[in-house]
């Protein structure tokens, strides 16, 4: 791609900052990478300009809660013993395209299936294949009864993006090594099912020993630690053993909540995948039982994340995209209506989750997700006023523009559907991949 003038204009465009101040016209003068303007008289020497007239500029969006190298399963089974490391390096480079055409110019893949989360960003740094600002974990830690697999899960080892771990020696191990290979954040799979549990959401598979364990190896070396978290009592231990993050937080108590609270730890609810589920599951065959339980999840946890929220709380927007029910591309823009729609918020505070906020999620707060002086200039241009309504972000049509460091995007890609390598898909809940046109 070639290189862009120095000095960049952009003018007569409707600006939403991304930090929650609302909207107006004004001027937006990129140099280099970096915003350096904002309204004000624009420069009138040598630059290019750029007419945004009846647009809006605004931070791309940054999904916090994505798979990329998952390639949309409908089951475990499919995840797990259906994929092929080269393959999916090779689709994950494909699909990460999608989330550019989407407005995405940053994403967390907290656990990769075979580690390819890595050599991912590091190929789109390095220019070698396009792709929105990537961070990246490795293998999620497990327990033997953690994680989302039930008895898919080992006693030990390794299986689909998740290493199992049986001591604290292990633990040690296992973080120091993803380190060494080069992860942004360490995944903890803090909660799983098991056959036989009794209490909401899932049941904690961890010690707060053990997350204490992983806590001190990860920060020692400087490294985040994010957990996944659907029950009460995981959130209160992982808030207390200090983890950054916290991705679902659902059926939060009292005690978890005043801990995430006190911690001030940064949660992503991802409701978009249970969201899909509950409002548009009939689409892909699923029964009424399962998405009632979903529908059930956002219903049971919305109050207390609003209170978590009201309190202080950084919420910001994940989708899980990369499942059959999450697919790239389609849904990025979803948890911003879920966000508006369910937990109460205004359209720019949910635009404010899903760019500023979110800029946590990929080591970049307070360098990206925001229109401002001194930001990376990662920016989208859009047909429609998000700060009246966020489902125009949806309308990939409406996406005239996408900037990363000052650099348009190609949005021309993909032209069309792919296919399957053979053996590659599985269905068991669907019988269709939830692609956003089933709708119309």
């Amino acid at each position: 791609m070639a290189t862009p003038p120095t000095v960049r204009v952009i003018e007569n465009g409707r600006v939403i900052d991304g930090l929650g101040s609302p909207p107006c016209q004004a001027d937006v003068v990129i140099e280099e990478e970096r915003i350096v303007q904002v309204g004000g008289t624009a420069p009138k020497g040598e630059c290019e300009r750029i007419d945004a007239q009846g647009l809006t500029v605004m931070p791309g969006l940054i999904d916090a809660h994505c798979h990329i190298s998952f390639d949309e399963p409908s089951s475990n089974d499919e995840l797990f013993h259906h994929r092929r490391e080269g393959l999916a390096a090779i689709i994950a480079a494909t699909n990460v395209r999608k989330l550019l055409c989407a407005g995405v110019t940053g994403f967390l893949d907290a656990d990769s299936l075979f580690e390819v989360g890595v050599d991912l960003r590091d190929a789109i740094e390095a220019g070698i294949t396009p792709g929105p600002r990537m961070a990246t974990g490795g293998n999620a830690l497990l327990t033997a009864a953690g994680g989302t697999a039930g008895r898919l899960i080992p006693d030990e080892g390794l299986i689909g993006y998740g290493k199992v771990v049986r001591s604290g020696d292990e633990i040690t191990a296992e973080v120091r090594r993803q380190i060494k290979r080069g992860v942004d954040w360490i995944k903890v799979h803090v909660t799983g099912l098991t056959p036989r549990q009794k209490r909401q959401g899932e049941a904690q598979a961890w010690s707060r020993a053990e997350l204490d364990r992983v806590v001190d190896a990860a920060h020692t070396l400087d490294i985040p630690v994010v957990g996944h978290c659907r029950g009460a009592d995981s959130i209160r231990d992982a808030a207390l053993a200090g983890f950054d993050l916290i991705l679902h937080a659902t059926y939060m108590d009292e005690a978890a909540l005043e801990a995430v609270v006190e911690a001030g730890v940064p949660i992503v609810p991802t409701f978009t995948f249970q969201a899909n589920l509950a409002d548009y599951g009939d689409r892909v065959a699923a029964g009424p039982e399962i998405r009632a339980i979903f529908q059930k999840e956002i219903e049971s946890s919305c109050a207390m994340l609003r209170r978590a929220y009201d309190a202080g709380v950084p919420m910001l927007c994940g989708t899980e995209s990369g499942f059959s029910l999450t697919p790239y591309g389609d849904w990025h823009y979803r948890e911003l209506e879920v966000f508006v729609r369910d937990l109460g918020l205004t359209p720019l505070q949910a635009i404010r989750a899903a760019t500023s906020e979110a800029a946590r999620a990929i080591g970049l707060d307070g360098q990206t997700g925001a229109v401002a002086v001194g930001r990376l200039a990662d920016l989208i241009l859009i047909d429609g006023n998000p700060a009246d309504d966020v489902r125009v972000l949806g309308d990939r049509g409406r996406i005239k523009r996408v900037m990363i460091g000052g650099r348009d995007q190609c949005l021309d890609w993909p032209a069309s559907e792919r296919a399957d390598p053979p053996g590659w898909r599985v269905s068991t809940y669907g019988s269709r991949i939830l692609r956003r046109n089933l709708l119309d």
